[in-house]
């Protein structure tokens, strides 16, 4: 699945659909990649630079797109981060890695309203970024 695929399952939109192909996926975890990182319009850039703390983002846009597809078919459900447990980076910036980045989202709890996941996010083989997520699920009215 493309980016535009992406973008139909997620609320983030133009620059802020951050990855661009789903890998893999199946009930339990997605695997995604972009070279959006070093897009020099990515709107998280700041002073030209993209700092690894914005993998945290990348994250939990797998998270979206994960329970996307696990709805399917429909878009995710509108969510708010509220927790980042145990998040490592092995750099400061990611503008400047070569190749694309590759997240593997893996769900470790799912209810109704709230959703927990530990995501990995690699370069080259190398872990740039890791952690744990959880975000609270908007349930309609």
């Amino acid at each position: 699945m493309a980016r535009e695929d992406i973008a139909a399952l997620i609320p983030h939109q133009g620059g802020m659909c951050l990855w661009e192909h789903i890998v893999e996926w199946d009930g339990t975890r997605v695997v995604l990649a972009t070279s959006s990182h070093r897009s020099l319009d990515n709107p998280l850039r700041s002073n030209n630079r993209l700092r690894s703390v914005h993998l945290c983002e990348y994250g939990a846009q797998a998270m979206a797109v994960h329970g996307a597809l696990r709805a399917a078919p429909g878009r995710a459900q509108p969510g708010m981060l509220v927790s980042l447990r145990s998040v490592t980076f092995a750099c400061d910036y990611i503008d400047d890695l070569a190749d694309e980045l590759r997240v593997e989202a893996l769900c470790l709890q799912s209810a109704e309203s709230s959703q927990q996941y530990s995501f990995k996010i690699t370069h080259a083989g190398e872990v740039v970024a890791e952690g744990r997520a959880a975000v609270l699920l908007k349930l309609p009215a």
